[in-house]
């Protein structure tokens, strides 16, 4: 018996692979022979890609985002605040984030179904997020953040910009913030640390870190690193993030300034 099937969409074979273009042969190959102490061959090492972002374009919800980095594509929209059901009274509002693979994002085919990799990104998100939400305003509720990963090229930048995504959603909506959250990741490849490292770039780090913060009031959200990084490696790929983080976060407002001249 498959208790796998979905039968509310129609399902594709199980054993399937994405087509195969040629700059995915040309992505594969700028690394193959790439080896230790080789400079970096796309982007310089300070450099990230180039962002698309945009603000209010699901009209069905209360906010939403669109962002794009290359070959990484999110859509983020948000709902609420609502009347928190089956629960104890709370003060303090809460913040649920729910994220979702489409089933051509990767390079394997993703099942419909949440998986633990689906989760650890929610959490992320949500613990990058949380700090900057007034949720003391929203007494008793619930706002809903979902994310789809439309196309993924490389696990840590797409946290990255499903942080972003989030909370310029999350501003488009009107709840009041601190400040709004923008994420950046950085990866030490030999003696080097790369910033916004892709999928390909990821797999010759040997440690990663995913750095999100408020630039507006020079706080830090969260911090996730991974792998093996040497303590000054970590620190240098941190204050590295920061300086794109504000970079970014000026990215974050024109898209919002954008969608209230649009409106």
């Amino acid at each position: 018996m498959q208790t796998a099937f979905d039968r509310r969409r129609i399902n594709g074979p199980e054993e399937s692979s994405p087509p195969v273009f040629d700059d995915d042969d040309q992505n594969t190959a700028v690394y193959a022979s790439w080896k230790v102490g080789d400079p970096r061959r796309v982007r310089q090492p300070q450099d990230i890609r180039p962002i698309f972002l945009k603000a209010g374009l699901t009209s069905q919800a209360n906010g939403s985002a669109y962002i794009e980095t290359e070959r990484t594509k999110i859509a983020c929209a948000v709902y609420g605040p609502r009347q928190s059901k089956n629960t104890t009274y709370s003060e303090t509002g809460r913040l649920n984030v729910e994220v979702k693979f489409a089933p051509f994002s990767c390079d394997v085919r993703k099942a419909p179904m949440r998986d633990a990799e689906d989760r650890s990104i929610s959490v992320l998100v949500q613990q990058a997020l949380v700090s900057s939400v007034r949720l003391e305003l929203l007494p008793k509720s619930v706002v809903d953040i979902f994310i789809t990963i439309i196309e993924c090229d490389g696990m840590e930048g797409c946290v990255a910009a499903a942080s972003v995504a989030a909370s310029t959603a999350l501003a488009n909506m009107g709840v009041e913030l601190y400040g709004l959250v923008v994420s950046c990741a950085a990866s030490s490849v030999g003696k080097e640390i790369w910033l916004d490292p892709t999928e390909e770039e990821a797999r010759l780090a040997s440690g990663s870190l995913i750095f999100a913060c408020m630039p507006a009031l020079s706080t830090v959200t969260n911090l996730r690193q991974s792998g093996r990084m040497l303590p000054m490696d970590a620190i240098q790929g941190m204050d590295m993030c920061q300086e794109r983080c504000a970079d970014i976060h000026q990215i974050v407002a024109q898209a919002l300034l954008a969608s209230t001249e649009g409106n």
